[in-house]
């Protein structure tokens, strides 16, 4: 059957795939095809509308997805490695266990999209949209999440090792249990985050705000945390072994059954 795939932002007719498939297949399936024809066939697939498509399993190695709309698409254990998928709407994705290594999703948006196991290593996140994103127990070691929007993800079990999470919004999110040694976390806002039991070892966490922040039994050895506004943050039988507390803002925090020598300079607010 023929099937036409449109521009997502002109409306216009993008490409016309011709695949096997019977009529009464629902159109998820259909899109699905579709994008498996244009893949074996080099057709391009930026900019493409493909909401929704049902792509599960699908091998999308290197395939140029930039701008696409993928919004309520099913890519579970798809294979998008290296892929192109900057600046493309995949709100209410299902990516889990989706292999995204070294995929480019610069700018991308996945709000609410479903990253539960997802492979990440190296890929670009760079300014990419993951409010209220799913990202339990994904792979995000050595990726780049500068400046992108983690307003209340769920990143719980996930590794984050030497991970680039400058100035990235981390307000509230869940990172108990993580894996962020010597991540970099300079100036993110972490205020009100979760991260209890969190493994920050030689972590840069410099002039972050870490305000409210929950991180009972958290591993801060090593950690930089020079200028970091911990105001109010629970730091019980947290591990602070040769962290560098110089000029923190520690008012009000709870660092009971702390271990460990504070490294503190004058505190800024007059508190440590």
């Amino acid at each position: 059957m023929k099937y036409d795939i449109q521009n997502r932002h002109t409306g216009e007719i993008q490409f016309t795939a011709d695949f096997a498939c019977a009529d009464n297949f629902s159109d998820p399936v259909k899109i699905g095809l579709a994008v498996r024809w244009a893949i074996e066939n080099d057709v391009d697939l930026s900019s493409a509308l493909l909401s929704e498509a049902n792509l599960h399993g699908a091998n999308l190695r290197e395939a140029n997805l930039s701008g696409a709309d993928l919004s309520g698409a099913n890519l579970r254990y798809a294979n998008l490695n290296v892929a192109n998928l900057h600046v493309a709407n995949l709100r209410e994705a299902n990516l889990s266990g989706a292999n995204l290594r070294e995929a480019n999703l610069n700018e991308a948006n996945l709000s609410y999209a479903d990253l539960h196991g997802a492979l990440l290593s190296g890929a670009n996140l760079r300014y990419a949209n993951l409010h209220v994103a799913n990202l339990r127990k994904a792979n995000l070691t050595e990726a780049n999440l500068r400046e992108a929007n983690l307003h209340v993800a769920n990143l719980r079990y996930a590794d984050l090792h030497g991970a680039n999470l400058r100035y990235a919004n981390l307000r509230y999110a869940d990172l108990s249990y993580v894996d962020l040694r010597y991540a970099d976390l300079c100036e993110a806002n972490l205020s009100g985050a979760n991260l209890r039991e969190a493994n920050l070892n030689g972590a840069n966490l410099s002039n972050a705000d870490l305000s409210k922040a929950d991180l009972t039994e958290a591993n801060l050895r090593e950690a930089n945390l020079r200028y970091v506004d911990l105001r109010k943050a629970n730091l019980s039988e947290a591990n602070l072994r040769g962290a560098n507390l110089h000029g923190a803002l520690l008012s009000k925090a709870n660092l009971s059954k702390a271990h460990g020598i504070l490294r503190v300079g004058p505190s800024v607010d007059g508190h440590c």
